[in-house]
């Protein structure tokens, strides 16, 4: 945990020479209190636990194993998703992604309410708080990343379907960076409207589960041409979660028009979202 004195000095001494700078030159000079965030933020997370980050690589296996079981034995229904993978890896490849994009997002949500002594007493950079539960977020990220490795060689050496790696990998950071802008938008965006308005928690909750089954995170979705097929694909998560399928394993670039789709969304909603995040600030303390 970042101790109260040491934030103390840190927003003495700096704070005071900061007003002039931009948000992105500021949040630089404090990048040391955001690394320190980050690391109380996965320390609290697993805090007395046994397996520690080890659930990194839990939750979204045993998802994997749950909708596997759904879609191969109880609905049997993976015949007609025309697949050229195992499901199992379908499933892990979208559920990983996923789950990095919605823990980041339940923590953006809380991340100012839940630091009211920072907040109030504290000068830093407030962009700092959501972006601490990002990283966070990207940690278990990579970890959980890690099995895709043992399952892909299980897949290749235990079953019919092989695997080739192909160039199309080295364009997984751009994949990543295009994610973590768009997190960072809503991130930012949760944050602040969580402050003013304590029951967008809850109604985030809900809307975050709706949103995974609008996405082709365990089912392939595409656009029929109906009203719902049109709505799916102004999902911008939907080209993200396919683009890492593209590179990891369909081994191409994921499809120019819908990818740059997501990335200009999400460059919009990063501008947007820390604009009215930064301008905001100063009504945090006195709102919390």
């Amino acid at each position: 945990m970042l101790p109260g004195d040491s934030a103390h000095s840190i927003g003495s001494c700096v704070g005071r020479n900061s007003a002039h700078l931009g948000p992105v030159t500021e949040l630089f000079r404090y990048r040391h209190v955001l690394a320190s965030l980050t690391v109380r933020e996965l320390r609290i997370r697993y805090k007395q636990s046994l397996l520690g980050i080890g659930w990194a690589i839990c939750a979204p296996l045993s998802m994997m194993l749950i909708f596997t079981f759904v879609f191969t034995r109880a609905v049997q229904v993976t015949d007609r998703m025309n697949l050229d993978m195992p499901y199992a890896l379908f499933a892990y490849i979208g559920l990983v992604p996923w789950m990095f994009f919605a823990s980041g997002l339940n923590g953006c949500v809380n991340s100012l309410v839940s630091n009211r002594n920072l907040v109030t007493k504290v000068y830093f950079p407030r962009e700092v708080l959501p972006l601490s539960t990002i990283g966070a977020a990207f940690a278990d990220f990579c970890v959980a990343g890690s099995v895709l490795l043992g399952l892909v060689a299980y897949f290749h050496y235990g079953t019919p379907w092989s695997f080739a790696p192909t160039p199309a990998v080295l364009f997984l950071p751009v994949v990543v960076v295009v994610q973590v802008v768009m997190m960072t938008g809503i991130g930012m965006l949760l944050a602040m409207a969580n402050l003013f308005y304590r029951d967008v928690r809850q109604v985030f909750g809900v809307v975050i589960q709706l949103w995974m089954f609008a996405t082709s995170v365990v089912y392939p979705l595409g656009n029929d041409g109906s009203w719902a097929g049109w709505l799916i694909s102004l999902n911008p998560m939907t080209p993200v979660i396919g683009a890492y399928r593209d590179c990891l394993v369909h081994g191409h670039l994921p499809a120019a028009g819908p990818f740059l789709y997501a990335a200009v969304v999400s460059l919009l909603l990063l501008v947007f979202g820390w604009s009215c995040f930064h301008k905001a600030g100063f009504l945090f303390a006195e709102r919390i």
